[in-house]
């Protein structure tokens, strides 16, 4: 039975776990400046300093290595031993993306500055979803978007929002086609109804080099990846124009409804980029909401001789652009821009506890109504910080210089017997494949060239497929590859090659 007049036990005096957060003590702030210092330590010593761009581990040495450690015990352990252990077993077996011949994927080096950005989003921790957990971020995003808005060609009325990558913006932009056309065309509210009947004939036109997140969009939002209709691209990778009338005359004769359109900046492989402004007309003429996927390409915004390229993204009603490429960021940072701010009410929600609609009717932002995402990084804060550190003429020449050592590689290529370039880039991917004297093993000696330079450590090179044919490729994003590191990588593939087909 409860005993209602018994005195309560004295309460345990309660542990402060100074050490453990930045606060306003000194205990506190030791730790920090301890903690911080002895992470620089082993980035510096385990990443920075590394001669290879790879160690050569392969998947069971390293997961033999880590199955060593004890996640947790009972107490806690010194720090900066754990930051030296961390150091040997992981960081040191990274991919190190700032070394020259660390040319693989579309993952770039980050700038200083950015990474400066960082320790301050990290210790601040700001939830960019209500205003009231992001004050200042808010703003700073906001006027971030604007600007970007009017990089890309926007007027007053475009907006945007901060996002994870270009899966997250090429989602957000196949949500509002989806959402636009039913409430202009159907008088359907997705939001409030779900699919309506004719969503099943809903499809969306891409070119058939156009990156798989646009599928997977279309499967995520229920329209089946049957919506996504590729068209065909030309020999440079670009769709074409007259094949995608062709596809839309096919698409209504069928009575089928298309939608959407979406132009690309930058394909994953090539690099190339399609017509942007005869895609724009085509998709006024017909209705279509026109997205630019520019994660990759986008940055051409900053280079004074290459900006020339994006002409006619100022027509697309949404775009997608990724800072943690070209534009030399930390991941995750990229961006969706809108055309017209207004249809972002077609996914505006209200939830009491985060931003009720009384914050709307006082003017406070609240910029979870304008993404997919409710906690969010003040991810914003490493870009405009980088901004202003470099500049714009050093972002256009680092830009511009990633660009003609791409080109100068495709000609060394071109012209060297034993090799054969799949094409010219438009930005700076290189695709490529040795030829050896043994065609029909093709495929197994260019697979077997880049899984040895990266078991010896030597480079992180990229492969593809064109036709059923196994093709290098080199993404040439760091501004700090040198002519001598694509030689020295064009006689190693020779070497090896012919080894391998000896």
């Amino acid at each position: 039975m409860l005993e209602t007049n018994a005195k309560p036990a004295s309460a345990p005096e309660a542990k402060s776990f100074e050490g453990y957060f930045l606060a306003a003590s000194e205990e506190s702030q030791t730790a920090y400046r301890e903690a911080i210092a002895a992470a620089t330590e082993v980035a510096i010593a385990a990443f920075a300093n590394r001669a290879q761009p790879y160690s050569g581990a392969s998947p069971w040495q390293l997961a033999a290595e880590l199955g060593k450690t004890e996640i947790w015990g009972d107490s806690g352990q010194f720090l900066p031993e754990i930051l030296q252990n961390i150091g040997e077993s992981t960081i040191a077996h990274s991919a190190i993306v700032s070394h020259p011949r660390c040319i693989a994927h579309l993952h770039c080096p980050p700038l200083i500055p950015a990474l400066a950005a960082e320790v301050l989003i990290t210790a601040t921790n700001q939830s960019m979803d209500s205003w009231d957990q992001s004050p200042a971020a808010t703003l700073v995003e906001q006027q971030l978007i604007g600007w970007l808005c009017g990089e890309f060609g926007y007027d007053a009325a475009g907006d945007g929002i901060f996002t994870s990558g270009g899966t997250q913006s090429n989602f957000m932009g196949m949500l509002l086609a989806r959402d636009r056309y039913a409430k202009q065309h159907l008088n359907w509210s997705i939001q409030q109804q779900g699919l309506p009947p004719e969503s099943a004939h809903f499809r969306i036109l891409c070119s058939d080099a156009a990156h798989f997140t646009i599928r997977q969009a279309c499967a995520h939002l229920g329209l089946g990846e049957r919506a996504v209709v590729p068209v065909q691209s030309d020999t440079n990778y670009c769709i074409s124009p007259t094949a995608l009338e062709e596809k839309i005359r096919k698409l209504k004769q069928q009575n089928l409804l298309p939608i959407a359109l979406v132009g690309t900046v930058g394909t994953t492989d090539f690099g190339s980029i399609d017509p942007l402004g005869l895609l724009g007309e085509i998709a006024r003429l017909h209705g279509l909401w026109f997205h630019v996927d520019a994660a990759y390409g986008g940055a051409l915004v900053m280079s004074d001789r290459h900006c020339h390229k994006l002409a006619g993204i100022e027509t697309a009603d949404s775009i997608a652009v990724d800072f943690h490429k070209l534009f030399y960021q930390p991941i995750s940072c990229g961006a969706f821009l809108l055309k017209d701010q207004g249809n972002f009410e077609l996914m505006k929600l209200h939830a009491d506890y985060l931003n009720p609609e009384t914050n709307e009717a006082e003017g406070i932002p609240d910029l979870v109504t304008k993404s997919v995402q409710t906690t969010r990084r003040f991810d914003a804060l490493k870009l405009w910080i980088s901004l202003q550190a470099v500049g714009r003429k050093a972002f256009g020449e680092m830009i511009d210089i990633t660009l003609e050592r791409a080109t100068e590689t495709a000609q060394a290529i071109a012209h060297t017997a034993r090799l054969e370039l799949a094409n010219y880039p438009s930005l700076n991917a290189v695709v490529f494949r040795y030829l050896p004297q043994n065609t029909q093993r093709s495929n197994a000696i260019n697979g077997q060239i880049r899984t040895t330079l990266l078991q010896r450590g030597e480079a992180v090179l990229a492969q593809t497929r064109i036709a059923g044919e196994t093709y290098l490729k080199f993404t040439l994003l760091n501004p700090r590859t040198q002519r001598s590191d694509i030689e020295y990588l064009l006689h190693k593939i020779q070497q090896l090659g012919a080894e391998l087909d000896r």
